[in-house]
């Protein structure tokens, strides 16, 4: 499986104030806020991004992510997730080696339901090590989300 390290996810009790705070020590861009729900989970969340590194800041407000968040707190990094040129093929593999791709609840996935919310195509590993989750992403969808994720955030930033 031909896997890229993409970003990491971290949680945060206020979106405004975690991405303000990154902007301004880490001279991070902020792309525009976004929205994700489905099936329970609700979060708002934004990328930061700093040259080629990026992590996301979600705030969430419904579901297993909330859940997480009040039982461990600010900061947590919860997740890591990886980019494949084929999503499919990702699937298909991990299937052949025995494991069952899941949604973002923890329910099993099946090959024909790999869009999320935002467009991109996207699996999670079962969680087998507590909260830590793994995440696999199709990369060409992935970066447009990324790229039209920042699109117009200048101007959203500076309102």
């Amino acid at each position: 499986m031909q896997l890229t390290f993409s970003h990491v996810d971290v949680l945060v009790l206020n979106l405004e104030e975690a991405c303000a705070y990154y902007q301004a020590v880490l001279n991070a861009q902020i792309s525009r806020t976004l929205v994700w729900e489905r099936d329970g989970l609700h979060v708002r969340y934004a990328i930061a991004r700093m040259g080629a590194e990026r992590f996301m800041l979600v705030q969430p407000l419904a579901g297993n992510l909330k859940e997480l968040l009040d039982t461990h707190g600010d900061g947590t990094i919860y997740r890591h997730c990886y980019s494949t040129p084929d999503i499919e093929v990702a699937y298909d593999e991990l299937v052949a080696r025995g494991v069952q791709p899941e949604d973002e609840n923890g329910k099993p996935l099946a090959r024909d339901q790999l869009s999320a919310p935002g467009g991109n195509r996207i699996l999670w590993l079962p969680r087998r090590f507590g909260n830590f989750s793994i995440e696999l992403l199709e990369q060409a969808s992935l970066e447009q989300f990324i790229a039209d994720a920042f699109a117009g955030a200048e101007t959203v930033a500076a309102r």
